[in-house]
């Protein structure tokens, strides 16, 4: 409770200071949002209810000495914080925490986008937000939006830029893999195992049709194991890429080919499935650990399922910022078209 009153008093106040007083500060009124999101709260009327549920309490911690503040408040609250700052103080937020609590000095960090389900931009188009998860601490360290005519692309070596992965692996889907990306992840110190698909049509199949009739340099089989109702076994298998990647030159330095294997068996029909993926790694390391990481990587799978299971993230309806200042002229205003275009 200590870290996080520090991080909501670190949010920069966008109000004027100077002239007026405020009945509410900033860092309260963000605290009754981080809380009442935590107790799965969705829309405003929840967090206030929430708050009066829990105003004594509130009180207690020397949170609204005067009250709760009104639905309209929590509006003009939403509508005007510089979301990117206060993004980069729960970055740094987050980062305290990983410090004390990662015990191991290789950390895996994950890097992947999720759909907000519940937004729209006026083009139709969900917003996607791109975040970077930190394995050993269990911490979301960065987070960062795809602008409306972008993608994941794009948006990777911004959120790389604000992260230190220096000694640390970086893990990616096939989307990731693209030089600029590959390039910012050494320049940074850091080493990476991305998938690769046929978004890199030549180099994809080419190691096809190369991998028939190489030797692998380790192999490690892992299973037959039952999780979730299926009983899958995997094979990893390593190559040099210096054998097989004919432009290697292009990916500025030495690579490892990993192929994994998987046999699946669903143990409700008895149907089996086989599925080859590959990835490329600039790791020179054991079929074992390297299985290992492609694995790992589906943790920030878990935590985007936890988000939408536990915080119910999909079922937050945003408008985007800018629709408020054309289309209303008052608080009221604005909730009435909230309503109509987003009913409850």
């Amino acid at each position: 409770m200590t870290h996080l009153r520090k991080f909501v008093s670190s949010v920069p106040e966008y109000r004027r200071t100077s002239k007026g007083n405020f009945k509410y500060k900033l860092e309260d009124i963000l605290m009754l949002v981080i809380l009442g999101r935590l107790s799965k709260c969705i829309t405003r009327a929840e967090i206030l209810q929430f708050g009066k549920r829990h105003l004594k309490r509130l009180q207690g911690k020397g949170l609204f000495l005067y009250g709760l503040p009104s639905e309209a408040t929590l509006c003009r609250v939403f509508q005007n914080i510089d979301d990117e700052k206060m993004a980069d103080r729960m970055s740094a937020f987050a980062d305290i925490f990983r410090k004390e609590i990662s015990s191991s000095a290789t950390d895996i960090i994950c890097i992947d986008g999720k759909a907000m389900r519940g937004t729209l931009y006026e083009n139709g188009r969900n917003p996607d937000i791109v975040s970077a998860y930190s394995l050993s601490s269990g911490f979301t360290l960065a987070t960062d939006v795809c602008k409306e005519k972008s993608n994941e692309i794009k948006s990777v070596p911004r959120l790389l830029d604000k992260l230190d992965v220096s000694g640390c692996v970086v893990t990616a889907d096939a989307m990731s893999f693209q030089k600029v990306i590959i390039d910012k992840i050494r320049d940074k110190g850091a080493d990476f195992v991305i998938e690769l698909k046929a978004n890199q049509r030549s180099l994809r199949y080419g190691l096809e049709d190369s991998i028939k009739t190489a030797t692998p340099t380790d192999v490690y089989k892992d299973g037959p194991c039952l999780e979730h109702g299926r009983i899958e076994s995997r094979v990893c298998r390593i190559y040099r890429g210096e054998e097989l990647i004919v432009d290697r030159e292009k990916w500025n330095g030495k690579l490892t080919v990993i192929e994994i294997l998987t046999s699946t068996q669903k143990k409700s029909d008895g149907s089996t499935t086989s599925e080859q993926r590959l990835y490329i790694s600039s790791l020179d390391s054991s079929a074992e650990r390297l299985s290992q990481i492609t694995k790992q990587h589906w943790a920030i799978e878990s935590m985007h399922w936890d988000l939408d299971r536990n915080l119910r993230q999909d079922s937050i309806k945003r408008n985007p910022v800018e629709w408020f200042p054309r289309q209303c002229s008052c608080p009221r205003q604005w909730r009435d078209l909230m309503n109509r275009r987003f009913p409850r």
